[in-house]
């Protein structure tokens, strides 16, 4: 895998393309060689700076991938080179294909188990041939968390996604990737809901604009409207202070 690791606003992340992501996990699951993935978005990044276990869970994954065109726009204007964006739900859905071509086997854990099920038959609708090693819902309780990490184990899974909110997500991967069997795990927070239709994405071009996060809270106003609000104007004055600073030393400089 390409080194990466830079960092953004005292929060590691990796510059890496979608083409190069992809190949790095479809790596690690042929070869037996453990690979943890985490995405970050601007919501993480603003959390994680008053939840040290988050930081600690986010920093300690072997790819933190870039997934929200906040830290794309925010990172490049900072200069740093990011080539693209790596949505989760992009990157799992890429990585659903990858399976079924080399006759590699994913679990599912997360979302209900209604959920879970549409997700599943939905992937193997779009990927003929897609082998799923196994399933769990994510409504478990902390102290059911060996029993689970022991079935996705005697599944014999090539990779995990995990599809929790965050900081379960993080936290489940931190606590048990050491005793987890299959090779590449990820967080893909909701997309579940997505690939199961349970949840409609934004269109294409809300994604490019960076504004899927004003399509979600148009479909949950009432629960996400202050949550949204409150950590982008939070991310703003990151960013705006950064650059400030930033300036301040290219004027010394000169």
């Amino acid at each position: 895998m390409p080194q990466a690791r830079v960092e953004f606003l005292d929060t590691p992340i990796d510059v890496l393309t979608m083409e190069e992501t992809i190949a790095a996990a479809v790596s690690a699951m042929r070869s037996r060689r453990k690979l943890t993935h985490v995405a970050i978005n601007v919501a993480k990044l603003v959390k994680m700076r008053t939840d040290p276990q988050l930081c600690a869970d986010v920093s300690e994954a072997d790819i933190v991938g870039i997934d929200g065109m906040g830290i794309v726009w925010g990172a490049r204007l900072l200069g740093i080179a990011v080539p693209e964006r790596v949505s989760g739900i992009d990157l799992m859905m890429g990585l659903l294909s990858e399976c079924a071509k080399h006759g590699l086997k994913p679990y599912l854990l997360g979302a209900r188990t209604e959920v879970l099920e549409a997700a599943a038959a939905a992937a193997v609708r779009a990927n003929p041939g897609l082998v799923i090693a196994g399933m769990h819902h994510g409504y478990f309780r902390p102290g059911e968390a060996a029993e689970i990490v022991a079935k996705i184990n005697r599944s014999k899974a090539d990779c995990l996604f995990i599809g929790m909110p965050t900081p379960h997500k993080e936290r489940f991967l931190a606590a048990n990737k050491a005793v987890l069997c299959p090779p590449f795990v990820m967080g893909v927070g909701g997309s579940f809901d997505v690939l199961s239709g349970k949840v409609s994405r934004a269109p294409h071009w809300a994604q490019q604009l960076g504004m899927e996060w004003l399509f979600r809270t148009l479909q949950e106003p009432r629960r996400l409207f202050w949550r949204y609000a409150e950590t982008n104007a939070r991310f703003l004055m990151l960013l705006t202070k950064e650059l400030l600073v930033s300036m301040g030393h290219s004027l010394v400089r000169r």
